[in-house]
This record gives C-alpha cells, structure tokens and sequence, in this order.
C-alpha cells in the first residue's frame, strides 16, 4: 500500500486544487463527518464512564466489597472468621455486622427499612458511609444508648430530625403474659447521612451492633463480616479465594453479586450507545466512496497516462487506498483530539452552555447526580480511533478497484 508511487501520487491528489469544487466539498464534508462522529462517540462514552464510576463510588460508599456469610445466617465464631480473612494480602479491612429488615414508625408515620448494627471503631475500615454523614458521626453510636442514624430521606418520609425518637419494630414475636407481642425498641436519632443513591438515602437505617444484637436476639452471633479489598475489579476472584482458605464453612460474596443486573444493564447500554452512534461515522465514511469514485471518473486520463507509463492496475489501486485512508485518518485525528477535549471539560462547557442560554441540564432536586462526570478510558478512545480509521479504508476498495480496472485506451479515446 506505501508503495513510493502510490503514496506520493495518493497524498498530491489529496492536497490538489480540484476541476470539480464539488468532489472537494464533498471530501471536506466526509472528513467533516468522521471528525463530528468521533467526537461525539468519545464525548458520550466519556460522560457515561463518569455516570458508571459516580454509581459506583456511591454504591461503595455503603456496600462493602466482600462479605462473609455463615449459611444459616447466624455466625458464632465470627472473630475467627475475621482472622481468616485478614490473612489474605487483599484483604484491607474486615468489620462484623447485624443486618435484619424492620419497621420505623414516629407519631402517624410508617415505614420499611433494612437496620443495619456496626460497630463504629472498625466500620471506617471496610465502607465510607462516615464520609456521607450530614449531621452527626458514627462514633455517636454507643453501646446501651439505643442511638440511630437515618438516611437522609427516611428521616424526610418519618419526618424526624437529630433528637427525636423512633421506634424499631422487628418481625419476631415475644411471648408474654399478656400475651404475644412483637419486640420493639425507641432509638433516640443521633445522625443522618446522605449517599446519593435512594436504596440507601432511603432504606438504610444504622446502629451499634450491640444494640442491634439485643433487638434481633443475636446474642454474640453476627449476620457476618463485611471486608474491604485492594482492588474493586477483583473482589470475585478474592472472594473464590477466600471460599477455599474459609473451608467452604461461610458463604463468601462480594460487590457485584448484589449489584449483578443493575452493572450488566449499565454495561449493556454503553455498548447499544456506542454502537448506535458509530453509525455517524459510518454514514460520513459512506462520503468517502462518493468522493473516490468522483475522483476516479475525474482523474481517467491521469490514471491511463499512469498505466502507460508503466504503472501496474494494483499501484493505480493503492493511488486511490491512499487518498481515503488519509481523509479518515485527519478526521479521525481531528475527531480524537477534539473529542478529548471536550470529554475532559465537559462540566466547563455545559455550564457554559447553561449560563448562555439559561437553561438548567441536570436539576439537582430531581437528580442525584447534578452533574456530567466524565471519565475517559484510553481503551474507548483506542476502539474509537482504529473503528473510524478501519470503516474508512474499507470505504476506499470499491472505487480503488474501479481505478484498477480502468482501461488506457477506452479512457484516452475522447482526450
């Protein structure tokens, strides 16, 4: 294809004053193309990266990266447990807790919730949940003083506030003399935290594990020990890990079994996205073809002049190879380069685009996240680039095999 010849003769034709002005808009409108469609690929892959990674990150913040599980749901020996698990190297942290779903009612409020007993000394260690923290911190969590935190939207739905008392009503009953009652117990609101995501803004109530282990009847049993590994992408092979050094005696889980379908869905539709927006590029590469085989009929002498002299049907063929697979590679480098700055000053630009026209994008009392978070991953801008770069010189074969078999006499016959 570089072939001294083809590659001088490609390149003079691409940088050439056209006869026809309208082969030249239509080269600059193909090259066009191809940059716009790269730049909203990159830009749009980039801003749904960011989307992934702030769910995450807020998913993180109060689910744990493993958990250890007994299988009958109450861990006796879950000290030992911990000591296993913190032999692993990956292992960075390691935090027992009782988890159970329960009832919060205050005055004519009503309303589900799964509670949540930590201890505050050792949960830092495996979720950030004290970073979140609106008002109040963990360490108010004492042992006997029956203390709670809410989300911040389960205190909004109870209409409670750092003070009040709330009542935890669990599903067990308590026989008594005056008969069958259900245990329940007044917590006293020390803190209210903020995650960003409902499921746990509005479901998520926490306690001390103690106080969590009279309401539940534990007794010294946990539901299990959370941990905290070194690298997120490998919690399930640490997990399988774990499984084998624990003897099969726990049920060993980690991130992504909880938040299996929802990650899958998210993955799913940046491929759909992406594939859907790269038709942009595909229709501007489309432009190409229209171009080369404009340039073929415009260009018959000159190639039949070519052959005369020497120049064998598959150099005339690269001639034409040369020339499209420039086209797409300045707009692919175009593309490239702009996208990547607009992908990395996206926020700047959209507030811009907001201040300009007053307008509000993203309305932070509708949605969690009140921004466009980008994160640019050199693999998309990689697939990206070569995608756009292939789909152009495939563009180039059609009419570069018409040049090939362009015959001289027939082409020279009318010049």
């Amino acid at each position: 294809m570089f072939h001294p010849l083809s590659l001088f003769v490609g390149l003079r034709y691409t940088r050439s004053r056209r006869r026809n002005h309208f082969i030249s808009f239509i080269s600059l409108i193909s090259t066009a193309g191809i940059a716009l469609g790269v730049i909203v690929l990159i830009t749009v892959l980039s801003v749904m990266n960011g989307f992934h990674k702030e769910v995450r990150e807020r998913i993180l913040g109060m689910a744990s990266h493993g958990d250890i599980q007994a299988l009958d749901g109450r861990m006796e020996d879950w000290a030992e447990a911990m000591r296993l698990a913190r032999q692993n190297p990956h292992v960075l942290g390691t935090a027992p807790y009782i988890e159970g779903q329960a009832m919060l009612s205050h005055q004519r409020e009503v309303t589900g919730a799964i509670v949540r007993g930590i201890d505050p000394s050792l949960e830092p260690q495996v979720v950030d949940v004290g970073a979140h923290m609106v008002s109040g911190s963990l360490d108010d969590l004492v042992e006997g003083e029956y203390r709670i935190i809410l989300g911040r939207e389960l205190a909004t739905v109870l209409g409670v506030g750092v003070g009040d008392k709330v009542t935890v009503i669990v599903p067990q009953i308590t026989v008594t003399v005056a008969g069958s009652m259900p245990r329940l117990k007044r917590f006293t609101v020390s803190g209210i935290f903020e995650v960003g995501m409902g499921e746990y803004d509005r479901g998520v109530a926490i306690v001390h594990i103690r106080d969590a282990a009279v309401l539940q009847q534990f007794g010294d049993a946990v539901s299990g020990v959370r941990l905290r590994i070194d690298d997120v992408w490998k919690a399930r092979e640490i997990a399988f890990e774990l499984a084998d050094s624990l003897s099969g005696r726990y049920r060993v889980l980690n991130w992504t079994d909880y938040h299996r379908n929802f990650f899958a869905a998210l993955k799913m539709e940046k491929r759909m996205m992406g594939l859907l927006l790269f038709f942009i590029v595909v229709i501007a590469a489309f432009n190409i073809v229209s171009t080369l085989v404009m340039m073929v009929v415009d260009k018959q002498s000159d190639i039949a002049i070519l052959k005369t002299f020497g120049a064998s049907p598959g150099q005339v063929m690269r001639i034409f190879i040369v020339q499209g697979a420039t086209l797409g590679a300045i707009g692919t480098a175009i593309g490239v380069a702009l996208g990547l700055a607009l992908a990395l000053n996206i926020e700047a630009a959209v507030a811009a685009v907001e201040r300009t026209f007053g307008v509000r994008f993203i309305d932070p009392s509708v949605y969690y996240i009140a921004k466009l978070p980008s994160d640019v991953q050199s693999l998309d801008i990689v697939l990206v680039a070569a995608g756009s770069f292939v789909l152009s010189l495939l563009m180039t074969l059609a009419p570069a095999w018409r040049a090939f078999r362009t015959q001289p006499a027939e082409a020279l016959r009318y010049e």
